[in-house]
């Protein structure tokens, strides 16, 4: 039989340069789990007694890395190294894996071994295969076309027996007992992202803020996970949870990255990422911390809601900036903006003629290319349709890579022009004078500075637009109309060029 050291040694560190399984299962480099685990108290590693689950277990890394920290903590307690590694594998340390292939992975990274009571597991003491990492494949619960408790869409996901179901264990039951009967001190992980909801285009819904509502109706002291950063605004499914985890001042510290590739290299998630720990004993403001790059900005402690306001505030610099604006008590911008489809035309709207004619007569702007259509065709804004107005990009181009223009360039639509979804319309104003003077705002740093603070996917939405206040548009409005107006300070204004490009 293989001594511990050398079954120790058998398992390379392979976890920082695992390939993803998909946009939706992003695997977390070791660096950054042990950020998230530096957020705990250092006793807890001192602990034979704290129990510690990852419910979504991918690679093991979660659970590897804790295994150190204990194994090293627990020295003095057990100084025999085989009864200190035996005792914190079997009570310590438990998981849910996601997909059959990960809990083998996971096996393999934490035990050493795919099978916990292998030759090579680092434990001896497992008389199961599983060990303390479960994976049993559920089956969704359907009704009216989607699953009861995730949401996911049966024409989606109602799958051959060869194929992975995708309904995760931990959010797939309501007693939790049936998996472990016992209370966790600490719940931390890497939750899957989204499930196709079955919609046009790929349509997708977020399924993560799920996981972290199940984990905190286990009550644990403490709970640490990382997530797509897009709550903040809420909006499809995640209006209640932003509610939630705003008003949940037991969430002690938020660390923020706008540029997902600042966390998870590689990868594009439109909005950034963040990860939190919530304190069952904590009560107070959060800490909250934004990475940008190889900076890592000053923390401040601040409540997650500003009063009067419904969305969390990303960037700490921004605070002083917004309150500056919203003392003016100005009526703002998306009063002037569109819902989506402003005129009823979807994006892949095609009934439209190339050649204009005595009944099609007025111009169809999509995706940068004309067509004419009918009034008859017109749903909406029939009032607009004689009048100037503005065109936006209902998209945000590019990534997250800052500075970002955040905002494509605005397109004056003159009088009989309509467009489809692919933009919002803003307005419609009575002359060329007044759409020109908005066009301008609208490439204003400030304009989009205001913007972004509402931002947290691609998608530019009439919401998008609360935090920026209507001017008097008989006038064109420069940046540094905007300063002298704002009292904007030199160090407000690099903050906010050094996150919105200037616009040519």
């Amino acid at each position: 039989m293989l001594s511990l050291s050398e079954k120790i040694n058998y398992n390379p560190d392979v976890l920082s340069c695992l390939a993803n399984l998909s946009n939706d299962e992003v695997f977390t480099p070791p660096r950054l789990v042990n950020d998230m685990l530096d957020m705990l108290p250092e006793e807890l590693w001192r602990d034979k007694n704290a129990t510690f689950l990852d419910p979504v277990n991918k690679s093991g890394v979660f659970l590897r890395e804790i295994a150190k920290r204990l194994t090293k903590g627990l020295e003095e307690e057990f100084p025999d190294q085989q009864e200190r590694v035996n005792h914190i594998f079997k009570n310590q340390l438990f998981g849910i894996a996601i997909t059959e292939l990960t809990s083998m992975l996971s096996r393999r990274s934490v035990y050493c071994s795919k099978y916990a009571n292998g030759k090579y597991s680092v434990c001896t003491e497992f008389d199961t295969e599983e060990g303390n990492i479960l994976y049993d494949r559920i089956e969704h619960t359907w009704k009216n076309g989607k699953c009861t408790y995730c949401g996911a869409s049966k024409s989606e996901y109602d799958r051959d027996e060869s194929l992975e179901t995708h309904a995760y264990q931990f959010i797939h039951t309501e007693n939790h007992e049936e998996l472990f009967d016992m209370r966790f001190d600490v719940i931390v992980g890497n939750p899957p992202y989204q499930l196709s909801d079955g919609g046009a285009q790929k349509s997708a819904s977020p399924i993560y803020h799920k996981f972290v509502e199940q984990a905190k109706k286990l009550n644990p002291r403490y709970l640490s996970m990382i997530i797509p950063a897009r709550w903040y605004n809420g909006g499809k499914g995640l209006n209640e949870f932003r509610n939630n985890m705003l008003s949940d001042n037991r969430i002690s510290e938020l660390h923020d990255f706008p540029d997902t590739s600042d966390c998870f290299p590689g990868q594009n998630i439109r909005g950034g990422v963040c990860y939190f720990l919530w304190e069952k004993e904590f009560e107070g403001d959060c800490k909250v911390i934004t990475h940008r790059g190889d900076v890592i900005g000053e923390p401040v402690t601040r409540p997650l809601i500003e009063k009067g306001l419904d969305i969390f505030i990303r960037y700490n610099e921004s605070i002083s900036i917004l309150r500056k604006v919203q003392g003016f008590e100005e009526k703002t911008f998306n009063e002037l903006v569109s819902p989506r489809k402003p005129f009823g035309f979807a994006t892949n709207f095609k009934k439209f003629k190339k050649e204009r004619s005595s009944r099609y007569k007025i111009e169809l702007y999509r995706n940068g290319k004309s067509g004419y259509v009918s009034r008859e065709q017109i749903e909406k804004n029939l009032d607009a349709i004689n009048k100037w107005k503005i065109y936006v990009p209902y998209a945000s181009p590019g990534d997250d890579t800052y500075p970002h223009l955040i905002l494509s360039t605005p397109l004056i639509g003159k009088p009989l022009t309509v467009c489809t979804e692919t933009y919002l319309m803003v307005g419609p104003f009575e002359n060329e004078t007044e759409a020109k003077n908005v066009k301008t705002y609208m490439k204003t740093v400030f304009l989009r500075f205001m913007i972004l603070l509402a931002k947290s996917t691609q998608h530019i939405t009439q919401k998008r637009y609360s935090f920026v206040p209507i001017q008097n548009f008989s006038k064109a409005w420069t940046d540094e109309d905007l300063i002298k107006k704002y009292k904007i300070t030199q160090e407000e204004w690099n903050f906010m060029t050094s996150l919105v490009r200037i616009m040519e």
